[in-house]
C-alpha cells in the first residue's frame, strides 16, 4: 500500500468555457468534479496504475462528505481522512477552450484545531507500518504548524519508509532538512528554496540541505533529476496543451510507483514525464488520458545529465 498525504484535501471544480473574458457573464459547457488535493489526485493515478493506495489528511464539512463519498466510488482508493469541524475547501479550474488555457482559484482551507492534528497524527502512525511509501503533498491548512511535513517525514523514517515530499515555501524548507528521499519542486520553488535560478545548481543544493534526491519540474523542459545514482532530463517529444491542473501529480505518482518497483531512474523519469502530459490532455483535473500516455512512454528519452553546474 501506499499511503498519501493531503492535508489541505479539496472538491475540484472544472468549469470548460468557449472564450474565457474578464468582466462579463459566460456560458459554462461543461463541469467536472473530482476529490482533489495533491495527495488525492496522486492516490487516483496510483489506483489506475494497478497500485492500492490509501489517502489521509482532513476531511469536514458538506464538502469534505462529497469528496469522501466520491473517494469511495474510486477502486484502489482507501479513505482514512481524519473528519474535522471546518469546511473543506473547494479549487475551480476554469478551462478556456479558445486559448486552451487555464486559470486556478483555490478557496483556504479549514482552521485546524489542536486536538484535530493529534488525531491525525495518531492516524498516521498506525497508517506506516503497512505502507511502502508516503506522499506527503501540497499546502498546510490553517493550524497546521509549519514543520508538520519535518514531523511526517521523521515518523516516516522511523519505520523505514521512503518519503517523496511535494509541497513548497517554509514547510519545504523545514521538510527538506528532514532528509526526504524525495522533493520534488516546481522551478519557483526550487529557486525560493535554494536562492538560484540555474537548475543544475539548485538541485544539488537542495541535495546539500538534506534531501536524498531531488526531481524539479520545469514546465515544458519537463523533468530534471539529481540523485545518487546520477542526473538525469526527460521531457516529452513535443510540448502538449490543455488543462495542467494535477499534472504534477501525476509525475508524482509516477515517481513514486518507480520507487516501489525498483525501477532504474530513467524508467521512473518516462513513466512521470507521460503520466504528466497525458494530465494536461484530460478533460477533467487530476486524470489522465491512458491512450496518450502509454503512446508517450515508448517515445520519450532520458538522456543523462553531463554538464557540470
Amino acid at each position: 500500500m501506499i499511503l498519501t498525504v493531503t492535508l489541505n484535501t479539496a472538491l475540484d471544480l472544472t468549469y470548460r468555457v468557449r472564450s474565457l473574458r474578464p468582466h462579463t457573464s459566460h456560458r459554462v459547457s461543461e463541469v467536472a468534479e473530482r476529490p482533489g488535493g495533491k495527495g488525492v489526485n496522486v492516490a487516483r493515478v496510483l489506483a489506475a496504475l494497478g497500485h492500492e493506495a490509501t489517502v489521509t489528511g482532513f476531511a469536514g464539512g458538506a464538502t469534505g462528505r462529497l469528496v469522501r463519498e466520491r473517494l469511495s466510488g474510486t477502486p484502489g482508493v482507501t479513505d482514512a481522512l481524519v473528519p474535522v469541524a471546518g469546511a473543506t475547501r473547494r479549487t475551480i479550474a476554469v478551462v478556456d477552450e479558445l486559448s486552451g488555457d487555464t486559470t486556478q482559484l483555490n478557496e483556504p482551507g479549514p482552521q485546524i484545531e489542536p486536538a484535530e492534528w493529534g488525531a491525525f497524527l495518531d492516524r498516521y502512525d498506525e497508517l506506516l507500518p503497512a505502507a511502502s511509501a508516503v506522499a506527503l503533498c501540497g499546502s498546510l491548512p490553517p493550524g497546521v504548524p509549519v514543520g508538520a511535513y519535518a514531523n511526517l517525514v521523521r515518523r516516516a523514517r522511523s519505520f523505514g519508509v521512503p518519503v517523496l515530499l511535494d509541497t513548497s515555501g517554509e514547510p519545504l524548507r523545514r521538510g527538506v532538512a528532514a532528509r526526504p528521499d524525495i522533493i520534488k519542486p516546481n522551478a519557483d520553488e526550487l529557486a525560493e528554496l535554494t536562492g538560484s535560478h540555474e537548475p543544475l545548481r539548485a538541485t544539488q543544493n537542495a541535495r546539500r540541505r538534506g534531501a536524498h534526491a531531488v526531481v524539479a519540474s520545469l514546465g515544458v523542459q519537463g523533468l530534471l533529476a539529481d540523485t545518487p545514482e546520477g542526473r538525469w532530463r526527460a521531457a516529452p517529444p513535443a510540448r502538449v496543451h490543455g488543462n495542467p491542473t494535477g499534472a504534477g501529480d501525476s509525475a508524482v505518482a509516477g515517481l513514486l510507483s518507480g520507487l516501489v518497483e525498483r525501477l532504474p531512474w530513467p524508467d521512473r523519469l518516462a513513466r512521470a514525464v507521460a503520466l504528466s502530459a497525458a494530465t494536461v490532455q484530460a478533460p477533467a483535473a487530476g486524470e489522465f488520458d491512458r491512450a496518450v500516455y502509454e503512446k508517450l512512454s515508448e517515445r520519450i528519452s532520458v538522456p543523462r545529465e553531463t554538464t557540470a553546474p
